[in-house]
């Protein structure tokens, strides 16, 4: 797992050991960024699953200026402090622990005016609850009109097309996995 373009291109990610998180391969990651960007002039994420951080640090490689990383599980937040130190912008990027869902409240709390430009969404497929994230994000107003929602799920699964004011634009699959993206 690497670093796919921008500022930190190259550079190699380490993954979260076990099965308890999917990292999205260099390939998907590569087609993402080729759909939603792929560079960015300014803007905050938001990973609401972070897994091993890969997604948001590509998103700053890429000219997003910060990146908010929600995780739960403890292995998986050593493996995003390690790979944000990777970079050697630590200040570009907020770890935060615990429960993704109650981490919204927090991050609204405390950063009453942000708005977030990306938001990824990939939870674990048993825990997938993606059309009442969208709406906690909404109703937190974290997000606005200029927001873009990547969403990944097992292929199997569809989201409808519209949630809230966002329209589901497009939807890939790779393999068993599928990606739908909505914007306002």
């Amino acid at each position: 797992m690497r670093v796919i373009a921008g500022e930190y291109k190259g550079r190699n990610l380490k993954a979260v050991p076990g099965d308890n998180t999917r990292p999205t391969t260099d390939k998907v990651k590569e087609s993402l960024f080729n759909i939603i960007g792929p560079y960015f002039n300014g803007g905050v994420c938001f990973d609401m699953f972070a897994g091993s951080g890969g997604l948001g640090i590509e998103a700053v490689s890429r000219g997003i200026d910060h990146a908010f990383l929600s995780e739960k599980n403890r292995k998986a937040q050593e493996v995003i402090r390690n790979n944000i130190q990777i970079t050697k912008e630590e200040d570009k990027f907020t770890l935060i622990a615990g429960d993704s869902r109650r981490n919204v409240a927090k991050i609204a709390a405390e950063n009453p005016d942000t708005r977030f430009r990306l938001v990824f969404i990939d939870p674990p497929y048993q825990a997938e609850k993606t059309v009442e994230d969208i709406q906690l994000l909404v109703k937190e107003e974290l997000v606005d009109e200029q927001t873009t929602f990547i969403c990944e799920m097992d292929k199997h699964n569809q989201l409808p097309n519209r949630i809230e004011l966002y329209q589901k634009i497009r939807r890939v699959e790779y393999g068993t996995i599928a990606i739908e993206i909505f914007e306002a």
